[in-house]
């Protein structure tokens, strides 16, 4: 733990200001911990609700924020030392470790025999830490995610999809033998949100990018949100960069946090692609392929409400067709992301 906080630090150099002001508490002179503004944060993404089982056919990602002050209490002088660097005024870090998985299959996902002219079996499992930034206005949202993990059989795609299809009655998948290899994956993601309006109507712009052998790609794009004290930037998807710490709000803009909150919002995200391991299969061995499209588009519409400390945001994604075959395209295709948080 004590290495992932420079790696954090050497990442958030290039969108904070260095202002050192080191602490000089002792680690005896800590008596209690205040863990106000941590959060705990569940994303379920999945194609069940559009009536389909296919591509992208299921996502999770479990993590924990916390402040950057009380990752400093946690760990005392060590985490000060590597933290005060990058904290400058009222502007707060947060920061979150998580675990997640994605799982990929082509249309028909009863044919054991390989498909080469559709979407690769695939799976991804991964570690990943985020460290935020809110403005001290709470204007501006800066993301850095670090995800380490891997994709192929150890990511375990077959067992998790199995089994899942057995507690439910669904048709068993029978194609994972066929799945992209096993390889490390590695990917660092940064992203940008800013907000413009009021506490009923606001936009939030977002770019950033993301690089590494699972994913290559740029983006950009905006939703737009109509409620009542909205806070924060809005919900994401689970993809690397999204929002993961929705807390921050809380302990950079107190005073606008009201005990309800409710709104609807839609929104787009565009997506130039250099790589993606899944279409484009994997570096170091042989491995199912197929043509990928290098833009691709997300169309969202969705309503997130929280009570106190519970929050819940349900978001229909609808994605642009990703990839080609010699028989043609694969599609479009249609999910939900769901969201679970409490804030304390």
């Amino acid at each position: 733990m004590r290495i992932a906080i420079p790696i954090f630090g050497l990442m958030l150099a290039a969108i904070v200001t260095p202002q050192v002001a080191l602490a000089t508490e002792n680690c005896a002179d800590i008596k209690s911990l205040d863990t106000k503004g941590s959060e705990l944060q569940l994303f379920i993404e999945n194609d069940m609700l559009a009536h389909s089982d296919r591509y992208y056919t299921n996502g999770i990602k479990f993590g924990i924020g916390i402040p950057g002050d009380t990752l400093a209490e946690i760990f005392c002088n060590s985490a000060k030392l590597a933290l005060a660097p990058f904290s400058g005024g009222s502007e707060r870090l947060h920061f979150g470790w998580f675990l997640g998985q994605n799982l990929y299959t082509p249309k028909v996902i009863t044919v054991g025999t390989p498909q080469p002219n559709d979407r690769p079996w695939a799976a991804w499992l991964y570690l990943g830490g985020v460290a935020q930034r809110v403005s001290n206005r709470s204007t501006r949202l800066d993301t850095v995610e670090i995800d380490i993990g891997m994709v192929g059989p150890p990511a375990l795609g077959d067992q998790i999809q199995t089994g899942w299809h057995r507690l439910i009655g669904a048709s068993k998948p029978q194609g994972w033998d066929n799945q992209i290899p096993g390889e490390p994956a590695l990917l660092i993601s940064y992203v940008q949100k800013r907000k413009y309006g009021s506490p009923n109507f606001d936009v939030v712009p977002h770019f950033g990018v993301t690089v590494g052998n699972v994913f290559t790609l740029a983006r950009a794009g905006a939703i737009a949100r109509i409620g009542i004290n909205m806070s924060g930037f809005g919900p994401d998807s689970i993809e690397p960069g999204g929002a993961m710490l929705q807390n921050t709000r809380d302990t950079a803009d107190p005073e606008s946090r009201r005990r309800f909150e409710a709104y609807g919002f839609f929104g787009f995200d565009g997506r130039l692609i250099a790589r993606n391991i899944f279409l484009d299969g994997t570096i170091f061995r042989d491995s199912p392929s197929v043509g990928k499209r290098n833009v691709v588009h997300d169309f969202t519409i969705g309503a997130s409400v929280r009570y106190r400390a519970f929050r819940i945001s349900l978001t229909r994604i609808l994605r642009s067709e990703e990839f080609y075959t010699a028989r043609g395209g694969g599609g479009a295709q249609a999910f939900d992301s769901l969201n679970l948080g409490i804030e304390f």
